[in-house]
């Protein structure tokens, strides 16, 4: 039997027709023409068979690929679907565009879905949402697209979001929110208003963030209550206000945030004037912890920065304890490492092994707090005055993105099969990138 193909009649859209290429009827004699076997995978395919990418999904069932060709598509499209495949024949060429009026670009609800090899942008909140949250996908009143009360967690239970590029989005370019299982991978974001890339609420998160170009947003990445194999590596997070971010936050439930792994990244000149301004007015960073704990930091590569390479700080009810950071190199930083605490939180068991930087504050911090410490040993601490933020731009002003990798083989390929637990990486394998870690996608360079 040839590859079934879903076909959309002409009069009258929405209603569809098999078209199975075997000829004859089914084994009882009858006309299997306009029925779909049992099981059977399909490819649909906009325009040809729907017109739009939203009429598209609406057809396809678990296990269909909709196959999308070059075009600007001014819609918001939500999949609810298990097992679907959303891909663009050409990464550039495939535009959903919010057109500043539309909240999302592409909203996941349905596990095991994956969404490849197109372009988001102009959307007022996200360009990619995957989430198990009603709340973040309705935006609900007074919510602020958390979830809140106390309803339980719901987690979406796998997905992939790979060769995606996300632009010109008012809070976050790909976010993952109350979902595990996931990869996000070899995708570009910049003007995300808020961050990039952007994981939160989950435990445990089971989640790869990984090969990714986040340039010219307010924060390249940010995890927030995301805590258990959580593993952000050889990622390019370059050029931002604030390079990458891990904290705890009550807006946000399964407080508070600890063990993820941050390694292989390449983390360097997070001072960008032309970027939209983060809320809290964060510059110059290039790591920073707030209130999170047990996570490691290894073999990064943290360069460029005004204010300083890594902070660890606390709220006032929120520790930051047991952060490792080894083997990292840390260069050209006001401050390589600085760990500042409020009086009533100061944090406990937090260390440093085996790092190549010059400056720290306090500044004998290499010393008085190496590793290993004693897990309810005090951090030392103290202060340092930043550079100044400057004003930042509107996120629909951002600088567009410049040509990025295609999806091997996308117009032909078949469905993609998301695993239901991601193979998470071997950290010791990780080497320190070098400086120019994905530099083909990026317009900023490093200094």
């Amino acid at each position: 039997m040839s590859r079934l193909a879903l076909r959309v009649m002409a009069a009258a859209l929405g209603a569809a027709a098999l078209v199975t290429g075997c000829g004859g009827g089914g084994g009882d004699g009858s006309d299997d023409e306009g029925r779909r076997p049992d099981g059977a995978e399909v490819t649909i395919r906009v325009p040809a068979d729907a017109p739009t990418i939203s009429d598209a999904v609406s057809l396809a069932r678990p296990g269909d690929l909709v196959l999308v060709a070059p075009g600007v598509y001014h819609e918001s499209v939500r999949i609810d679907t298990e097992r679907v495949t959303l891909r663009g024949e050409s990464r550039a060429g495939v535009v959903i565009d919010g057109q500043v009026r539309r909240p999302n670009g592409v909203v996941v609800t349905a596990p095991g879905v994956a969404v490849e090899n197109l372009t988001v942008r102009n959307n007022t909140h996200n360009g990619v949402l995957v989430t198990g949250s009603a709340a973040a996908v309705d935006a609900l009143p007074g919510s602020g697209g958390y979830d809140t009360g106390d309803e339980p967690v719901s987690l979406l239970e796998s997905f992939l979001v790979s060769h995606v590029t996300a632009t010109r989005n008012g809070l976050y370019g790909i976010y993952a929110f109350s979902a595990q299982n996931g990869v996000i991978e070899h995708s570009y974001t910049s003007g995300g208003a808020d961050s990039g890339i952007y994981v939160g609420q989950c435990r445990p998160c089971r989640i790869v963030v990984r090969d990714n170009v986040s340039e010219l947003n307010a924060v390249g990445y940010e995890g927030t209550n995301a805590s258990g194999d959580l593993y952000v590596v050889g990622n390019r997070l370059v050029g931002n206000r604030v390079g990458l971010t891990t904290n705890s936050d009550h807006q946000e439930k399964l407080l508070p945030q600890r063990d993820a792994v941050f390694a292989g990244n390449l983390i360097a000149d997070n001072q960008q004037q032309r970027t939209p301004e983060q809320a809290d007015g964060g510059w110059g960073i290039g790591i920073g912890v707030d209130g999170g704990s047990d996570n490691r930091f290894i073999r990064n590569l943290v360069a460029g920065h005004a204010n300083a390479g890594l902070v660890i700080t606390a709220t006032a009810d929120l520790t930051a304890d047991g952060n490792r950071i080894t083997e990292n190199t840390f260069t050209g930083n006001g401050v390589d490492v600085g760990l500042t605490f409020p009086t009533a939180t100061r944090g406990q068991g937090n260390c440093l092994e085996g790092n190549e930087l010059r400056t720290t504050v306090p500044a004998d911090l290499a010393t008085t707090a190496s590793c290993p410490v004693p897990a309810t040993s005090p951090t030392p601490h103290g202060s340092w005055r930043g550079p100044a933020a400057p004003a930042g731009i509107p996120f629909t002003d951002v600088a567009a993105p410049g040509p990025q990798p295609e999806l091997p083989e996308a117009a032909t390929a078949g469905v993609t099969a998301v695993p239901g637990v991601p193979e998470l990486p071997a950290v010791e394998d990780i080497a320190l990138p070098p400086p120019s870690l994905l530099a083909d996608g990026a317009r900023v360079r490093t200094s």
